[in-house]
């Protein structure tokens, strides 16, 4: 069962598990990913940890301890997230080490509210990088028009930071302006850059997802042909972005004062239409150098009968442009799309957050 992982992992695929609970931690579950699965890092969001917190009793002892010495609401849900993160953090150390601090890597991210607000988000990166106090920790940040200037002023710190909820080419290279600008004037004010890392989590499933609605809707033949094509076109012309960007001057001259890679991660993999394969996002986005979080039930799928067959992404670039023209040609208006994903995309992690807290205060009360 972990031979076709080991595969997809030789090929320079990081494979990463996009879920964190306290039972998954405690269990010995987490672990035996990490030994049998070619599991190399962690990643989490506020809909994961909604659903952690809101079941079992796993977190009650602590919650309780917690009201007593008079936390705040805000407080208990912040120290029960971050002590997961920095107990997943504790049992990658190993990978931390041996890969570089490339992976290993456990993400964070910040109050989902705070999307559209610039200040306030790198203040709660600060303090979250302070909170959990480890190393491989990766403060995740949405790419917001608001977020684009806090990747910047995070990185800058010397914080290590996941760019969270990237749909389009557009977007991504707006990343990885920020991400740029930020190794520069952190260099700029004389930190040691070989301990910054970043990634940027570029959306799939949920790409395709939007875009088939709107081919159904427009019913041609043309249109239903391309289903299920334009999520990873996207991806790998987002991935013709970053290799365009490792070849100039301006990261050779960051490369050279120490600066790591900003390493493309292909995240939102699991499929949402029944009638896909439901390895595709893995199986058609191998390429070296880059991080694909899967859920569990993809990761196992992938583990059961998934296929490598060499670099689906590399060589692509054409064919991509040609496959995101066609959508547009049949009626798709991608920016639209686009638009309404990133907005889509910040409310799902607001509503399990809210709805989170408010679980959170029914149980504080019951305590």
């Amino acid at each position: 069962m972990s031979e076709r992982l080991k595969q997809l992992s030789d090929a320079g695929v990081s494979i990463w598990l996009d879920d964190l609970s306290r039972d998954r931690l405690r269990s010995g579950n987490l672990q035996r990913m990490i030994e049998e699965r070619h599991v190399v890092g962690v990643t989490t969001n506020p809909s994961i940890f909604a659903k952690a917190l809101s079941q079992g009793d796993d977190y009650s002892a602590q919650l309780r301890e917690l009201k007593a010495g008079g936390a705040s609401l805000q407080e208990v849900v912040t120290t029960l997230t971050s002590d997961d993160v920095r107990e997943a953090c504790d049992l990658l150390a190993g990978t931390y080490r041996s890969s570089g601090g490339f992976d290993g890597r456990v993400s964070i991210e910040v109050d989902p509210r705070l999307a559209h607000e610039t200040d306030t988000t790198v203040d709660q990166a600060r303090q979250l990088h302070a909170l959990v106090d480890r190393e491989n920790l990766l403060v995740k940040i949405p790419a917001t028009d608001a977020g684009l200037p806090a990747i910047t002023q995070t990185i800058a710190a010397g914080i290590s930071v996941n760019v969270t909820l990237i749909f389009s080419v557009e977007r991504y290279t707006q990343v990885l302006e920020a991400w740029l600008a930020g190794l520069e004037q952190a260099h700029a004010d004389g930190r040691d850059l070989t301990g910054v890392h970043s990634v940027a989590s570029v959306f799939v499933s949920r790409t395709d997802t939007a875009v088939d609605t709107r081919l159904e809707e427009i019913g041609t033949e043309a249109a239903s042909e391309l289903r299920g094509q334009a999520a990873i076109a996207v991806a790998r012309l987002c991935f013709e972005a970053y290799e365009q960007v490792m070849a100039t001057e301006r990261w050779k001259r960051l490369e050279a004062a120490g600066a790591n890679p900003q390493r493309p991660l292909w995240a939102s993999t699991s499929t949402k239409d029944p009638s896909y394969r439901d390895t595709m996002y893995v199986e058609q986005l191998v390429t070296r150098g880059t991080v694909n979080t899967m859920p569990e039930e993809t990761l196992l799928a992938f583990a059961d009968h998934g296929e490598v067959h060499g670099d689906t992404v590399r060589g692509t670039y054409d064919e991509a442009r040609n496959t995101l023209d066609a959508v547009e040609a049949v009626g798709v208006n991608l920016v639209d799309v686009f638009r309404q994903l990133e907005a889509e995309g910040v409310q799902k992690f607001i509503t399990p957050w809210e709805g989170l807290l408010e679980t959170m205060k029914e149980q504080l009360a019951q305590a």
